[in-house]
């Protein structure tokens, strides 16, 4: 972004130099790429007068003039008259006007910063003798111009410096706007001039005009007012349009402006459009002509505006040329259903501003800033009203400047305003006042800031500052520009920046900064992480914002999370409801690249809107532990047990001696159970404590198919805090190991389809036998599709604590197992 000095000091006085600006604004506001001086430049440019000009006989385009330089050139070559000749072929010269001179010994502006400066001299052409050259703008480094030679708009004695005349002893501002992301109203120069103001400790007022209430000035015709609709009111704050008449399409507007455009990289165009760009560089608010006989052409001779996302499969021909198709994230201006301009964006041609043009429709609006991001990115439109309304302009400054707009352009291009300005606001603005006290300013910044002090650096730049009665406490209202400023943190920002935090006096705080201790749950997760990456597990960290392909393979509804609107990337719209999703879509690639059996786990934070917002009113955070395992060739064992075992262990070495689990006859539909397949999968509780952990399970065949799965996976996904909460729980028992030899027995038992692992299991472990520790371990399920039952072979580990068992004992023990397991299941022993 490029500021002009020379421009700043029409809104604020600078006692400092350019040097010592530069410094200030890089310390206190914006850093500076560069300092760029345009007096050099233009430092030999000399307003004269055309006193004669004829036609060079021999010649179809050149004109012989002498011109009036007020006899401030030395060492020209003058006649009688005291007047010099120059040799000029451009159309538009005549005696009598005002004209841009480079004398013998100039430098063409145009080559200033080229390799090999062109330096004029005094030559001849064809046999005539030309001293310099009459300037056209191109030539000036100014604009492109195909009229002739520039044209001088304002009466000024022959011999003045054109540089003085419009401001071209100038310093140019080059400015890294990206830390100014935050302030729209920096992109403005009246805004710019306002944050000079102040860091050189000036107050700064806002012109009049655009302060006060907004004058459109006298109605001179009957045209029905433009009706105007905010069809989705989170697109649009406001939308304000105009029917001027009469206005001249080919009128150029006063040759100061275009300087002014021209400098800080506006090309100028025509009056109309040069007033919208001219405002947009003042205030930092985009306007936009329509030509609006082609608007009302386009339905049936009315003017029915509707501010609209685009539709999917629609186009828009651009005013570059190029024709784009619209996406619903995009906000389209039409014209009853014919879109007309990309808003905020770009115009389309269908109403473009031209020559012919005698009637336009202005606009001035704001749009929502995070679509136009979208807009900007997806279809690379990067011009000056886009970087704006990407900083989010506030609905307040569309009315002043929409009728500053209405002034210049009946002054410039003769427009009359003939219709009543429409203006719709769908989101009315508030700004509540900020309390802080001096205390806590001069606290937080380590500065002695009076009262006094700090209202008058707010009031600087024109905050509504109140002092309660003591003068200990500040209430500041911030101007509606200042869209930056929420809470009292931003007031002691602003404070210390204003005042540059150099300038306060470096000691050292007085707080005590003792380390803060890791809390019990930090402490734990470091215990889970250590427990499974020793059980060979890898540990991943992942993104917490997926795509929304990656929820819908994982069987999770989009609507259930929370979309990002300014996302850093397509790929990462959505927050993730869940670990398991982020996993899933790692073990194909491990796989693929050699890995045969992956087992990943990542314990972090996910966020989704069944849980809703916490108690600041932001997406609640949740805490997660997921583990997925996969392997690529066929296993022996179901992978339900696997995972289930690093699950057991998980739980065993944190102090959880016994878990639950409860198998699921239906999927419950939340985001932590879409994954998993009900059938072959459970809910896992501690048994001591009730408390719920989470499931453990095999994924489903779409989510296999989805994120490219083998056939054994399987995987965890557990709540860390329930998991510590029920380890608190346990009560403190002590099994010594076993001193005598353990005997181990297998048994398969048969039973009906229905009968569920869990069941036996339970029968199976309901008995206690005095002196002897019972283990039961899964061997294996076996299931002939023609049958209605299943086979499943269990192993018991009896570890005796006083003595050697004999094998009777052994028997008589396993037999009260099986007694239990068939009365409980009616299960056959085979």
């Amino acid at each position: 972004m490029i500021i002009s000095v020379n421009w700043l000091k029409q809104f604020t006085d600078i006692d400092v130099t350019t040097s010592e600006l530069a410094t200030l604004i890089g310390a206190r506001l914006v850093e500076l790429e560069e300092v760029v001086e345009l007096s050099e430049k233009y430092k030999d440019v000399i307003i004269v007068e055309v006193v004669e000009c004829s036609k060079m006989e021999d010649s179809d385009h050149l004109n012989v003039t002498k011109i009036n330089d007020g006899g401030v050139v030395e060492g020209a070559e003058r006649d009688e008259n005291g007047l010099i000749q120059v040799v000029c072929g451009a159309l538009n010269v005549r005696s009598g006007m005002l004209a841009a001179w480079l004398p013998p010994r100039a430098t063409v502006p145009e080559s200033f910063n080229d390799s090999e400066p062109f330096v004029l001299s005094a030559r001849k052409l064809r046999g005539r003798m030309s001293n310099g050259m009459l300037a056209s703008a191109k030539e000036l480094d100014l604009f492109e111009d195909h009229d002739g030679i520039l044209e001088i708009d304002t009466a000024v004695a022959p011999g003045t410096l054109f540089a003085d005349v419009y401001g071209l002893n100038d310093q140019l501002l080059d400015i890294e706007n990206k830390s100014l992301t935050h302030r729209p109203d920096t992109f403005g120069i009246i805004g710019f001039a306002r944050e000079v103001a102040a860091i050189q400790g000036k107050a700064f007022e806002t012109p009049e005009w655009l302060t006060a209430a907004p004058n459109y000035g006298e109605i001179a015709g009957d045209i029905e007012t433009p009706a105007v609709t905010i069809d989705t009111p989170e697109l649009s704050a406001r939308y304000q349009a105009v029917v001027l008449a009469g206005a001249d399409g080919s009128a150029k507007s006063p040759l100061e402006i275009q300087t002014y455009l021209s400098r800080v990289g506006v090309r100028p165009i025509s009056a109309i459009v040069d007033v919208t760009n001219y405002l947009m560089m003042v205030t930092g608010q985009p306007l936009h002509a329509f030509d609006y006989d082609k608007l009302i052409a386009l339905n049936n001779g009315k003017a029915d505006i509707h501010v609209r996302a685009g539709k999917i499969g629609e186009t828009l021909e651009l005013l570059d040329g190029r024709t784009v198709e619209l996406s619903d994230n995009d906000i389209v201006i039409a014209n009853g259903e014919t879109a007309v301009a990309l808003a905020g964006a770009m115009g389309g041609s269908s109403t473009q501003i031209d020559d012919s043009t005698k009637n336009i429709i202005l606009e001035s609006a704001t749009f929502n800033l995070y679509n136009l991001r979208n807009t900007q990115m997806r279809h690379g439109i990067f011009s000056e009203a886009i970087t704006r309304f990407t900083k989010g302009q506030p609905a307040e400054l569309t009315a002043p400047v929409l009728a500053a707009a209405v002034k210049l352009l009946q002054e410039s291009a003769g427009a009359k305003r003939v219709s009543d300005v429409a203006d719709v606001i769908s989101q009315p603005a508030s700004h509540e006042p900020i309390e802080v006290t001096v205390e806590r300013i001069n606290h937080t910044l380590g500065s002695k800031f009076s009262v006094s002090d700090i209202v008058d650096t707010l009031q600087n730049v024109e905050f509504t500052v109140a002092v309660n009665d003591d003068n200990t406490v500040v209430a500041a209202i911030a101007p509606y520009w200042r869209a930056d400023i929420h809470i009292a943190e931003d007031l002691i920002e602003e404070i210390g920046r204003l005042n540059g935090f150099d300038s306060i006096e470096p000691t050292l705080p007085l707080r005590d900064f003792t380390p803060v201790s890791p809390t019990d749950f930090d402490t734990f997760r470091k215990q889970l992480r250590q427990i499974l990456v020793r059980s060979g597990s890898n540990e991943v960290v992942t993104y917490s914002f997926v795509h929304g392909d990656i929820l819908e393979n994982a069987n999770q509804k989009k609507e259930d999370s929370y979309r990002i609107t300014n996302s850093i990337s397509p790929a990462l719209q959505y927050y993730r409801q869940t670990i398991t999703p982020s996993l899933l879509q790692l073990i194909h690639p491990n796989i693929k690249s050699g890995f045969n059996d992956v087992a990943l786990f990542e314990l972090n934070k996910a966020h989704n809107k069944i849980h809703g917002l916490n108690e600041e009113g932001v997406p609640g955070e949740l805490d997660f532990l997921a583990l997925t395992i996969a392997h690529k060739s066929k296993q022996k064992q179901a992978a339900y047990y696997e995972a289930k075992r690093y699950m057991t262990s998980l739980a065993n070495m944190v102090g959880i001696r016994q878990l639950s689990f409860e198998p699921l006859h239906e999927n419950p539909g939340f985001p932590v159970t879409a994954p998993f397949e009900f059938r072959r999968s459970s809910l896992v509780t501690d048994s001591q404590s009730g408390e719920f952990i989470g499931i453990v399970g095999e994924y489903t065949n779409s989510v296999k198919k989805a994120f490219k799965l083998p056939d054994s996976a399987a995987g965890f996904e557990i709540d860390p805090h329930a998991l510590l909460s029920a380890s608190r729980k346990q009560e403190a028992l002590y099994t010594p190991a076993a001193r005598y030899p353990s005997a181990e027995r297998d048994v398969c038992y048969q039973v009906s389809d229905e009968t569920t692992y869990a069941a036996i299991y339970a029968a199976a472990t309901s008995g206690l036998v005095e002196g002897v520790n019972i283990s039961v371990e899964p061997l294996d399920i076996y299931k002939n599709d023609s049958e209605a039952t299943k086979n499943i072979t269990l192993r018991y580990i009896l570890s005796p604590q006083d003595k050697t068992l004999q094998a009777d004992e052994v028997a008589s023990i396993i037999e009260s197992i099986n007694s239990a397991v068939k009365t409980a299941t009616s299960a056959v022993i085979v």
